[in-house]
């Protein structure tokens, strides 16, 4: 039977060193996030959803391509919360986000243009069809708070990773 894993946690500009990925800080990050698709895979969980945003979701996207070494079989979904989600930001980032998208096996627009609850519609989706999320939490208010609740509400297991 098929096992789902989403990931939710904070943007780049709410991380402690915000958009330096060469901050130690970042790197244990990026590396106890590697090991918790690891120990999914390892488990069982071969889908996958992002959400796509700066920050841990594309960390989280980068480490389960690279999953994909050891475990080939399993699947990545892009859940994009509108069309364009990447257009204003950096070009670096921008060749980023569109380098990750096209490796991903599955791409899912959930609306055509940006309103107000279009990123929460998203991560509603993300937790609607996983049996597992992943979250990057600091303890602030925000997206990833309530896409926590969400989850415990819907009776999603979720393996918290801390933000230090």
């Amino acid at each position: 039977m098929s096992m789902c894993c989403a990931f939710t946690g904070h943007r780049a500009r709410k991380l402690p060193w915000q958009y330096d990925e060469s901050d130690p800080r970042c790197a244990d990050l990026k590396r106890r996030i590697t090991d918790a698709v690891e120990s999914a895979c390892a488990s069982g969980f071969d889908r996958f959803i992002c959400g796509m945003a700066e920050g841990c979701d594309l960390y989280f996207c980068e480490a389960v391509l690279a999953a994909r070494g050891s475990y080939p079989h399993i699947r990545l979904e892009a859940a994009v919360p509108f069309s364009g989600q990447a257009d204003r930001w950096p070009a670096p980032e921008r060749e980023r986000y569109d380098s990750l998208l096209s490796q991903c096996d599955r791409v899912t627009v959930l609306q055509e243009h940006y309103s107000a609850g279009c990123m929460m519609r998203r991560n509603r989706y993300m937790v609607d069809k996983a049996d597992l999320l992943i979250a990057c939490f600091d303890g602030q208010s925000g997206g990833t708070l309530n896409t926590l609740r969400y989850a415990v509400r819907k009776n999603v297991r979720i393996v918290h990773l801390g933000v230090e």
